[in-house]
């Protein structure tokens, strides 16, 4: 085992290697996050059908959360009228067919609202992960096998693997920490300054990287073909959803409740 006494840094370690890399991938998160505001293009409107059915679906929900503050009368309408509309698809952006069938949802490929979506999520997607892949191979290439700091608080052996990366000594201490996981732990401890510098909805939070490197994150970015919303569905959904609704008035008996809280009921 290696003593802490015998373990001694070159300082220019410090200053050509530990700095450089931090602010290097300090300013690349800066430069990532204006390229990404720079290729974004302005989100379109939606049509006014559209909006309805969006709207529509709201208003159930917000008829569910309140119930219990509508008369029991006006609840009941509101509820037959939203759940006779829902299953005759009269919010619907395209209404249904004349043998009751509802039109099939338009095809995300040939949609251009649905193509410009994902082509903007190609977009960040590539901005993200490629100032990233830069990165790691330039730090693999000039910096490989540098060890960097040493952490003031001990660790188990379990961290090992996490804070020396690309240095393979079973004696090192785990407290050590090679460059290539600096530039790890800069990735994710970066965070806190971007949102300082840039505020909290930055284009440069890196989890969204590691999220991104996964299996299936780039997918998820782009937006999978056939993943829009069926209305119809969330329309009967929503439909049973007020079906099963247990309205409970907080008006009901109110005049005997004020009277008692003032003392002035009646004796049973």
């Amino acid at each position: 085992m290696v003593s802490q006494e015998s373990m001694h840094l070159d300082p220019a370690l410090r200053d050509w290697v530990l700095f450089p890399i931090f602010i290097v991938m300090l300013l690349v998160g800066i430069l990532r996050h204006y390229v990404t505001l720079l290729v974004q293009s302005p989100p379109k409107k939606l049509s006014l059908a559209a909006l309805r059915e969006q709207r529509a679906l709201t208003r159930g929900n917000i008829l569910r959360q309140n119930a219990n503050h509508l008369p029991p009368p006006m609840f009941e309408a509101q509820k037959t009228y939203l759940q006779d509309a829902y299953q005759a698809g009269t919010y619907l952006k395209e209404p249904p067919r004349e043998d009751g069938q509802v039109a099939p949802p338009p095809n995300p490929l040939t949609d251009p609202g649905a193509m410009d979506g994902m082509l903007g999520g190609l977009k960040s997607q590539m901005i993200m992960m490629v100032p990233q892949q830069i990165l790691m191979y330039w730090i693999n290439a000039f910096f490989s096998g540098f060890v960097l700091i040493k952490l003031p608080f001990p660790l188990t052996a379990k961290f090992k693997a996490m804070l020396q990366r690309g240095i393979d000594t079973r004696d090192m201490d785990v407290t050590w920490v090679s460059s290539l996981s600096w530039y790890f732990l800069n990735l994710v401890g970066l965070n806190s300054i971007y949102r300082l510098i840039l505020g909290d909805e930055n284009a440069a939070d890196s989890t969204r990287d590691m999220q991104a490197m996964g299996p299936m994150g780039g997918m998820a970015a782009m937006g999978m073909p056939g993943q829009q919303q069926d209305f119809q569905k969330l329309f009967n959904a929503e439909r049973e959803n007020l079906e099963l609704v247990h309205q409970s008035w907080v008006c009901d008996g109110v005049e005997e409740r004020v009277l008692e809280m003032f003392g002035k009921g009646q004796p049973v």
